[in-house]
């Protein structure tokens, strides 16, 4: 016990590293997929359900095989990994004890050899986002000390993903404040031109920018931006907008 203990240890501070060096989350779902057949001794096989815009797929997979069994239980609609992503729910099986609960997963985790099976909920920001699933090629149904293993795995997942997820609204967010003050930034610049040329307030220099972007159907600061560009780079008298 105390060896699995230390292999854990082991594995979350592995996963931990791994997942801060990563920024896509498709290489974080990979990088779980691996470290969770680490993780649990009796895993041989490891995929991801999520679930977008209530459809259910797989996003990273160690073996065609795994990918497969969850493609059977999309077309069927059915099947315990499914239960685990859609209802969260942890779900342990043996394959053989199964019996016709979920006849089109069993067919196909026997064709390939797939004994044993574990799903575990993922969650971000308490908002149920698919499942991690474990297979084993031996018919051992996993046990509960698994179950404990993968759902502290989990949790750590959770965390990056939700710290990840954060991150990049907070990115967003920087960037729309960003492009919004850059707009008015050249905006402002080219009423302050049209004042001076035209000899007009501030309103009349705004409107004369929002009738040029209606009558030729360009954004009102790509209009600001030619315009002062324009301007700019005129060699003889200014220009008339």
């Amino acid at each position: 016990m105390a060896a699995r203990v230390d292999e854990l240890n082991a594995v979350l501070a592995d996963l931990v590293g791994v997942l801060e060096s990563m920024s896509d989350t498709p290489g974080l779902l990979d990088a779980v997929c691996g470290e969770a057949v680490r993780v649990v001794p009796d895993a041989d096989l490891a995929s991801i359900m999520v679930v977008r815009d209530g459809v259910t797929q797989t996003a990273a997979f160690t073996d065609e095989r795994a990918r497969r069994i969850d493609d059977v239980q999309y077309a069927a609609g059915d099947g315990p990994g499914l239960l685990a992503a859609l209802t969260g729910e942890v779900v342990r099986v043996a394959v053989p004890e199964t019996g016709d609960q979920w006849p089109e997963f069993v067919a196909a985790a026997k064709e390939l050899g797939v004994g044993s099976y574990l799903a575990v909920p993922l969650r971000v920001d308490d908002t149920l986002v698919g499942a991690i699933t474990l297979f084993g090629f031996e018919s051992h149904g996993y046990h509960e000390f698994d179950t404990k293993v993968l759902r502290l795995f989990t949790l750590c997942v959770e965390t990056v993903l939700r710290l990840t997820r954060r991150y990049r609204e907070a990115r967003r967010l920087a960037d729309e404040l960003r492009n919004a003050m850059e707009t008015r930034a050249v905006i402002e610049q080219a009423k302050g031109m049209l004042m001076l040329i035209h000899r007009v307030n501030e309103d009349a220099a705004m409107q004369r920018l929002i009738v040029e972007s209606q009558h030729t159907n360009i954004k009102l600061r790509d209009v600001a931006a030619r315009f002062t560009k324009r301007m700019s780079s005129a060699d003889g008298g200014p220009a008339r907008h």
